[in-house]
């Protein structure tokens, strides 16, 4: 039986990518490539369809104002539908910042209504308010019943608000989360996830890599483990920057 392949798409890798957050692709890559598991990355830009039959996991993540409002009329246009299907039959979709609200049903900009694409039961409004900055850790809920800290950096202007009955990612632990009050952050539906936690996200965070990894590789394999000595000092660096974990 031929070894399972991950296969990745990486949606508007030039453009959403304010955060340096192709590290979060980088760090799957790698944690593949040292198990031995084939891997393929695939760049998915403006005005190319996407094929939700043909990725196992979807990453979206986030970026300026302008380049935001033209992914996400390429969203709608192009790719909807491809994720729709993708988040149908199972593969793992994860946005982060700008891409988790794009997963959303809108992002309000003053008298400007963004649309999303409607995975997640989230509405985001840009605020006049400060912006939520900061290190921020959560504990997350994640389907199949894994739950963990997670630690990362926030930096949005947008508040999110969960819809009836959405379910958060996470409870906030340090820092501010969907908006700064309600103590939720990001949102789960099924296999897809969304954030405000980057920095990049999965660096500092392998074993949420490993979950996302494992679950969109389903029942083909069983992940080995890995020397994670250096990346369980990068959570606890976040832990301690967020103020969770004593210095």
């Amino acid at each position: 039986m031929a070894e399972p392949t991950l296969r990745i798409a990486a949606l508007y890798p030039q453009q959403m990518n304010i955060y340096a957050d192709r590290g979060n692709i980088a760090v799957l890559e790698r944690r593949c490539q040292w198990r031995s598991l084939a891997v393929t990355v695939t760049a998915v830009g403006l005005g190319e369809p996407l094929d939700g039959d043909q990725f196992d996991l979807i990453y979206l993540g986030g970026g300026q104002d302008d380049d935001q409002r033209r992914c996400a009329a390429d969203l709608i246009e192009n790719k909807r539908d491809g994720l729709i299907a993708a988040a149908e039959r199972g593969s793992v979709l994860l946005g982060v910042c700008g891409g988790y609200q794009l997963f959303g049903h809108w992002y309000e900009l003053g008298d400007e209504r963004i649309a999303g694409v409607g995975l997640l039961d989230v509405e985001t409004v840009r605020s006049d308010g400060p912006r939520l900055i900061g290190n921020v850790a959560i504990e997350a809920q994640l389907a199949g019943g894994a739950a963990g800290v997670l630690a990362g950096f926030e930096n949005h202007a947008g508040r999110t608000s969960l819809l009836d009955g959405a379910e958060p990612l996470g409870r906030v632990l340090k820092g501010h989360g969907n908006d700064g009050s309600s103590g939720n952050e990001g949102c789960r539906s099924g296999n897809v996830i969304g954030t405000y936690l980057h920095g990049p996200l999965l660096p500092a965070n392998s074993w949420f890599a490993d979950w996302l990894i494992s679950t969109a590789l389903g029942d083909q394999t069983a992940l080995s483990p890995l020397d994670d000595a250096l990346e369980l000092e990068a959570h606890r660096a976040a832990c301690r920057a967020a103020g969770i974990l004593a210095a």
